[in-house]
């Protein structure tokens, strides 16, 4: 049994690192972070051209057609880049849910839309800091109108749609809403991360179409944030690696008591245990994008083991980046703080690490019973 992937798909990974190595190198990443533009327009518009916005929606709506092993090979050269876009929230969810559930009045709109580069959009499902639970949302969805507060938004300041999960009697359903049409509010909220901004999104009686069967919200949300777990894992995957790399040469080139400080067998240790977590995060990785390519009946527990894997091996990286740096590694002129806020933010994204690690347990228990 073949577990690499092919030479096509790995000739698509080495075209995508080829293209951020050029177009989304660090400082570029500190231009739009300086610039506090929240993403950066040209790379968004270039990887809309190279087909990447599209490459897990079917050719019929403008994808590529191919699947989410290219996608989540994809989704690890972002994360070695830091690249500065809104990936995650059009692609791994917006365009996911929509792909599953909408109908094909909103497919040809929406993904076509994001295939061409042309739409943003964002998934907005919790109201305050804190665990997203079915009780915790008040937002409202009734005639067509929406209405309530979201907040934090992932790239909600800068998406053209978002998807909401609102009320809608006595259950919850999920509502497409225009954020730049009539009855929306938006304000953009401080984040760690500038290049991930986050947004405060108000609406008041806000035009809005449903996405899926009514009272069907909170399931489609789960299943949709399960996916996107597998291929936002590779995302944080990439990083750790990028950070790793990005350690390992400084300590190799910083002498001390002539030598080395890689030679130091304290720094050693830790190198050897980042190391190691990066490897069980890449073996649960692969494995939730098999699930997701197969639609294997293991992808729950496969998605939050990658998760977990995957941020706490680049949040730990981050971390031991900056001491490893010695005190360069808190200035600004380093990057190391570009990892560490990218890894902070993600960690948070589609929902804590113990927010994971409390769905694989509950997973688990009701596969053992």
């Amino acid at each position: 049994m073949n577990f690499d992937f092919s030479e096509e798909q790995k000739l698509l990974q080495n075209t995508a690192k080829d293209f951020l190595a050029e177009h989304s190198s660090l400082a570029h990443v500190r231009e739009i972070f300086e610039a506090d533009e929240g993403y950066s327009k040209p790379l968004w518009k270039s990887v809309a051209e190279l087909g990447w916005l599209g490459v897990a929606i079917p050719e019929e709506y403008g994808g590529a057609g191919y699947g989410y092993l290219e996608l989540a090979m994809i989704a690890g050269e972002i994360g070695q880049a830091l690249a500065p876009i809104p990936f995650g929230s059009t692609v791994y969810l917006a365009a996911e849910a929509i792909a599953r559930e909408g109908s094909d009045d909103q497919k040809n709109r929406y993904l076509t839309g994001i295939a061409a580069g042309d739409l943003i959009g964002s998934l907005a499902t919790t109201e305050k800091i804190g665990s997203l639970t079915e009780k915790s949302v008040s937002t409202t969805f009734a005639d067509g109108k929406l209405s309530g507060t979201k907040l934090p938004v992932a790239d909600g300041d800068v998406a053209d749609f978002a998807i909401v999960l609102a009320r809608e009697g006595d259950g919850l359903s999920l509502a497409i809403v225009d954020l730049t049409g009539a009855g929306v509010e938006r304000t953009r909220l401080d984040s760690l991360d500038p290049t991930r901004p986050q947004a405060r999104l108000v609406f008041q009686d806000a035009p809005a179409t449903r996405l899926g069967a009514a009272g069907q919200g909170w399931t489609i949300t789960q299943n949709v944030l399960t996916r996107a777990a597998a291929l936002m894992a590779f995302e944080q995957l990439g990083s750790a690696d990028r950070a790793f790399q990005i350690t390992f040469d400084f300590m190799m080139n910083r002498f001390a008591f002539g030598r080395p400080i890689a030679s130091f067998q304290a720094l050693k240790h830790r190198m050897a245990d980042h190391y190691a977590n990066r490897e069980l995060a890449r073996s649960n990785c692969y494995w939730a994008a098999w699930a997701l390519e197969n639609e294997a009946e293991e992808l729950p527990v496969a998605a939050a083991s990658a998760k977990i894997s995957a941020s706490d091996a680049f949040d730990q990286m981050a971390i031991d980046m900056i001491q490893m740096h010695g005190g360069v590694g808190y200035t600004w002129e380093y990057d190391c703080h570009l990892f560490y806020r990218r890894a902070r933010v993600l960690s948070h994204t589609l929902g804590t690490t113990d927010e994971w690690r409390e769905k694989l347990v509950t997973h688990l228990i009701e596969e053992a019973a």
